[in-house]
């Protein structure tokens, strides 16, 4: 299956999230978080000079930003500047990246666990669990480089990407938020590692593989049921559409900014599918 070109002329897309009849998503090395309605062109949002990632919404709707540099959340309120929400440089031990919020207002917050733009050797990071009032817990340990996260419709477990370690690992979620029982989900294809994930109504994930140029849907314990192929890296994906049956991806020719910067060839691609995602908040 071959996608089709929706928007291009980004320059690194990234958070990828269909909300109240919108695709949103950052462009990370533009410093910037854009919302798409169907049939217009994508609109500027706001500025995040500190490379913007995952996004999120609080119950009340206002807008939570992952800025990764700083290792800081940040929080808009209806189309205002976006301010300090919650600070994760306690828990971060390098920059932060996805995020998943619950329909509580409970945030997830990844982070890269060592310095990948200078090889770095991989090492365990932590995931940062945030409440709805901005205060920042540790919530798990020794994932490699967690990256995209779903929640199930439930509000009982949280899947998480570990880039890393080329699998899927879930969570069960207590009512007070903490996490326990971690168990691999899903192991990738050999040469696939997940990226951002999102997730449909019959419990399948679909990940983002920037190795492979593909989105693969994973049934839990690894069954591949299908696989989308940009031939591009293949950064994150998001169900979305009218109908919850259109399947965007960002894709990229390189993770490099400067690069990004000038070819500015990033882009959403589509596909139609058959299952429709679930709700995102």
């Amino acid at each position: 299956m071959t996608p089709t070109i929706l928007y291009d002329g980004f320059a690194f897309i990234e958070g990828p999230r269909w909300h109240d009849g919108a695709l949103w998503f950052s462009d990370m090395h533009d410093d910037s978080v854009w919302r798409a309605a169907p049939g217009k062109a994508p609109e500027k949002m706001a500025d995040v000079p500190g490379y913007p990632s995952g996004l999120g919404w609080l119950p009340d709707g206002s807008l939570l930003v992952v800025s990764m540099m700083d290792k800081q959340i940040l929080r808009q309120e209806f189309g205002g500047v976006p301010g300090p929400f919650a600070d994760l440089s306690g828990i971060a031990a390098r920059r932060i990246n996805d995020m998943v919020v619950s329909a509580t207002g409970h945030a997830w917050v990844g982070n890269f666990g060592f310095d990948f733009d200078t090889g770095e050797a991989p090492a365990p990071a932590a995931l940062a669990g945030i409440s709805p009032d901005g205060k920042v817990t540790r919530a798990a340990d020794g994932l490699l480089f967690p990256n995209g996260m779903v929640i199930t419709p439930d509000g009982n477990t949280l899947i998480v990407a570990e880039t890393f370690g080329a699998k899927l690992t879930a969570f069960d979620i207590g009512s007070d938020n903490t996490l326990s029982n971690k168990r691999d989900w899903a192991a990738l294809p050999e040469g696939a590692v997940p990226d951002g994930i999102c997730l449909d109504a019959e419990g399948a994930v679909w990940a983002a593989s920037p190795t492979t140029g593909t989105c693969l849907r994973l049934k839990e314990g690894g069954e591949v049921l299908e696989t989308i192929t940009t031939g591009r890296q293949t950064i994150a994906c998001a169900l979305g559409g009218a109908d919850g049956r259109t399947l965007y991806l960002s894709t990229a020719e390189t993770t490099d900014r400067e690069k990004c910067r000038a070819l500015r060839s990033a882009r959403i691609e589509t596909m139609q599918v058959k299952v429709p995602g679930t709700p995102t908040f």
